[in-house]
């Protein structure tokens, strides 16, 4: 799937660089090359003081997220080609983002989620959760869609972080040339 030397160079991806836009493939490929990629994530989402982040996030289009509610190392987890199922009832919480950073904005998401996904070695795993965990699987399975948390601001969020979006397309070095996709709250 992908070279030791290519997984050693991944980054963190800022907004807009347009592959946080596009709709990640599903990891057909089971080979050591998943286990390398999943620990250079978890490195990432951790010097980045994140709890998830999706392979489009590191600028691969590949359905894999990971994640860790606590911080602590122990408890880190990943889903490769998740499966978000049976979500249920509504909160809405502010949410930032790795590749959006400098960006909050509060976004209604399913309290309880189910989901099904694979671990590195192939094998398939189902859980549930509600509160932080499925909110994090719901954020990272937004970056396998294509989609942001600046596509959930209000009117009032878009001002209020006007700036810091400002400042993330200036560094890009090619301004994406695309309109963000509308979320209904």
């Amino acid at each position: 799937m992908l070279s030791e030397a290519s997984i050693k160079n991944l980054r963190i991806i800022s907004y807009p660089d347009p592959i946080l836009r596009k709709q990640a493939k599903p990891i057909e490929t089971f080979d050591t090359s998943v286990s390398l990629l999943t620990e250079k994530m978890w490195e990432l989402m951790h010097q980045g003081r994140g709890v998830g982040l999706a392979g489009p996030q590191v600028g691969l289009s590949l359905r894999i997220f990971v994640w860790n509610p606590s911080g602590d190392p122990k408890d880190n987890q990943v889903a490769i080609n998740p499966k978000l199922e049976n979500l249920q009832g509504q909160t809405a919480c502010e949410e930032g983002c790795l590749s959006v950073d400098g960006v909050n904005v509060e976004i209604k998401r399913a309290e309880y989620v189910e989901m099904q996904a694979q671990l590195p070695d192939g094998s398939t795993y189902r859980l549930a959760a509600e509160g932080l965990p499925a909110r994090i699987w719901q954020h990272e399975n937004d970056h396998l869609d294509g989609r942001l948390i600046v596509d959930y601001m209000s009117p009032a969020e878009e001002i209020a972080n006007r700036r810091a979006i400002k400042e993330l397309t200036a560094k890009h070095p090619k301004p994406a040339a695309h309109k963000r996709k509308k979320v209904r709250r």
